[in-house]
């Protein structure tokens, strides 16, 4: 059988290695094919990491198609069943790095673009593109970069689809209409070193620091909202100690993370969590990491476009969901009012032998220019 035009293109970038940082080309071929239908496209470099703005047309609403090129490193290649930068068919699956994270949308958005405004040349609004080599590392150079770009020139960004594994069961069954935010610590307990016979002598910063930790542990942060579960805190990693097993240590560090709903801010878990260690009389010190602020799109317009198109095009009734980790809607959504996530299974992303099944591959495309239609035509 001839490929459709959407897994052809799938195929032709999973077959650039693009490991992040590195585009190796994928956002020019992209180019090639979105200036003919006419986009204006410009390319965006920021310490090595290549980023895309393609937009179509000058009027509102802007609709933008948000995705990343980079993909994570394979891991053993010798796992693989297949060359992971070869696209291979299995077993009714379509294999390779990137297929289900997010080289299937991103080829999925392009092909329904170029079949809408071939039905519909006349469309109302804007289309845009805005795709990055750095979502999947430090996400410092990409779309973070491109989005302070567009606050700074005025261009409004009225609805925002971003391309990522959203899926659960089967094609459509999950969207994602928010992200949990992410703030980390490393908080450093100072006690004083000495002989474990001695304990007099010293001052033992595991025993001192038990006590918060357990509040810590205990408390309830808040009790979420209609979108959002409570807000967790977690310890990641607590060390301390010589190695010795006669010495009481002179400090311990603990490792920890908040994943905070809208219900919440981080200035607010932050002057809560040092109201707690200085109850404690803790002499500490505590050093902050803010990674992702919470976004939220409650139901709308977007969410509505998007919905009918899933279930008109597989039958489907599509759940709002706000769980996982971050994503670069984090970033978007602070210059655009409605973000939502949709895109292919999940359960392979970053796996060996990640893959997307090959009925979803099409239906993926008629959704997102149904969704089109929906909003522009």
């Amino acid at each position: 059988m001839t490929p459709s035009r959407t897994l052809a293109l799938t195929e032709k970038l999973i077959a650039l290695s693009s490991v992040t940082p590195d585009d190796k080309g994928c956002q020019q071929h992209l180019i090639d094919l979105l200036a003919p239908l006419g986009f204006a496209c410009e390319v965006i470099e920021s310490n090595g990491v290549t980023n895309l703005w393609a937009r179509k047309g000058t009027t509102a609403p802007l609709l933008v198609f948000a995705g990343h090129t980079d993909v994570v490193p394979t891991g053993p290649v010798e796992q693989w069943r297949s060359e992971p930068f070869n696209p291979t068919h299995r077993d009714g699956k379509l294999y390779g790095r990137g297929a289900a994270d997010m080289k299937t949308s991103i080829a999925a958005m392009v092909v329904a673009c170029e079949e809408f405004t071939a039905a519909h040349p006349d469309h109302a609004g804007s289309i845009g593109f805005l795709i990055t080599s750095d979502e999947e590392g430090p996400a410092t150079d990409g779309t973070v970069i491109v989005c302070n770009l567009l606050k700074e020139r005025g261009e409004q960004i009225d609805y925002c689809i971003v391309g990522e594994p959203t899926s659960d069961e089967t094609l459509g069954d999950m969207i994602k209409n928010g992200r949990r935010g992410s703030l980390s610590g490393r908080l450093t307990v100072l006690g004083v070193q000495g002989h474990i016979a001695y304990p007099q002598l010293a001052r033992n910063p595991i025993h001192l620091a038990a006590p918060a930790l357990a509040e810590l542990v205990a408390e309830q942060w808040d009790a979420g909202n209609e979108y959002y579960l409570p807000t967790s805190w977690q310890m990641s990693n607590i060390n301390g100690g010589t190695g010795a097993n006669n010495v009481i240590p002179g400090e311990m560090v603990i490792d920890f993370n908040f994943r905070f709903s809208t219900a919440s801010t981080h200035e607010g878990l932050k002057k809560r969590v040092h109201a707690i260690l200085d109850k404690h009389g803790l002499h500490y010190e505590l050093k902050w990491a803010l990674s992702g602020l919470p976004f939220l799109t409650p139901r709308g317009n977007l969410s509505e476009a998007l919905s009918a198109a899933i279930l008109t095009e597989t039958g489907v009734t599509t759940e709002l969901s706000t769980t996982g980790g971050t994503s670069d809607g984090r970033f978007i959504a602070q210059i655009c009012p409605q973000v939502i996530e949709f895109g292919p299974p999940n359960a392979s992303i970053h796996k060996i032998d990640e893959h997307i099944e090959l009925r979803f591959v099409d239906p993926l495309k008629n959704i997102y220019r149904r969704t089109l239609e929906n909003l522009l035509r």
